[in-house]
């Protein structure tokens, strides 16, 4: 049946209950909050090889730099994606401003300046979850209007979802300011970086960065990712956790309910907090694969922008 309209509920979201509830039975999840700073040496190595990757594909063909960019870049921008919300969760260094700094870095192969904004609209995903106007991750009406069911609709959603995400903003402009000193500094660098690539290397360097980054967060089984952390695809079950291999090199960024329940603990330690609180976690509905869960969204007129569980009350507990 094609959705025409999101869900509404008219309870709180799912995390801040559970999280009370497992705490509570289980409080020696307390020891995993902390910080982990081998990610910052992630970042440098990943950093680092896309630069290179960038340096040796510079003179190839058009479809080599394709074919690099799905198969390799794409995996490496989405593990520094991962980093660079790792950092907005200050879970790197225990000091602020060494995170900032470090999701500064992991931002340089990703183009675009997104690091800071990041950080201001995640974090409000988190603590308003579903509320169009104060959730950047929620769908407006208007967009799942427009992409519809059609496979086509669908696909190209995907294929320029960080174009997509990036015209949400607009509508939180009355609780988060766009436009601040770090955004800025964020730009100068990345402006900086990109200049570089294309008067050292030319535009076949910075092409490759660029494909690499859309692959990584839209058309591709990595992609995937943004329907399985919170559309529907489960009943009205409204975040699912992905337990396949791709959380091997892509930082467990698969375990969302765990994450959403705790997110001061570190992306290592999100696989133990799943097996200290085995009750709450394996009776959920969850995915094991990305590729079948692109196709599966893509094909299946069942699925759209629409299959999202939205609410409209700030600050509701139960």
């Amino acid at each position: 049946m094609t959705k025409k309209s999101f869900s509404w509920s008219d309870e709180c979201e799912p995390h801040k209950l559970r999280t009370k509830e497992i705490i509570q039975k289980h409080p020696g999840i307390r020891n995993f909050i902390g910080r982990n700073r081998v990610t910052f040496i992630i970042i440098l190595f990943c950093v680092a090889l896309q630069t290179m990757l960038a340096y040796w594909l510079r003179d190839v063909a058009w479809y080599w730099m394709l074919l690099a960019a799905y198969c390799i870049g794409a995996f490496i921008d989405h593990t520094l994606f991962v980093c660079v919300h790792e950092c907005s969760h200050n879970l790197i260094f225990k000091n602020r401003g060494l995170n900032t700094m470090a999701s500064l870095i992991a931002n340089l192969p990703l183009v675009f300046a997104s690091s800071i904004s990041f950080k201001k609209y995640h974090l409000k995903h988190h603590a308003f979850q579903g509320i169009v106007n104060l959730d950047a991750d929620m769908p407006g009406e208007w967009e799942a209007k427009l992409v519809g069911n059609s496979t086509i609709g669908k696909g190209l959603w995907l294929l320029f979802y960080p174009v997509v995400q990036a015209t949400r903003l607009a509508r939180m402009s009355k609780e988060i300011k766009a436009i601040d000193g770090l955004t800025i500094l964020n730009w100068v660098i990345q402006i900086i970086y990109v200049s570089a690539m294309i008067y050292f290397w030319g535009w076949m360097a910075i092409l490759y960065q660029l494909v690499s980054f859309f692959f990584s967060v839209g058309l591709h089984p990595l992609g995937a990712r943004w329907v399985q952390e919170h559309f529907l695809t489960h009943g009205e079950q409204e975040t699912k956790s992905y337990y396949g291999p791709l959380n091997v090199v892509n930082l467990n960024v698969g375990y969302h309910n765990e994450h959403h329940d705790f997110p001061s603990v570190p992306w290592n330690h999100l696989p133990k907090l799943h097996q200290e609180a085995p009750e709450y976690y394996e009776s959920l509905g969850s995915h094991k694969s990305y590729t079948v869960l692109l196709l599966k969204f893509l094909f299946d007129p069942g699925l759209s922008v629409y299959s999202r569980m939205a609410r409209d009350k700030r600050g509701k507990t139960k």
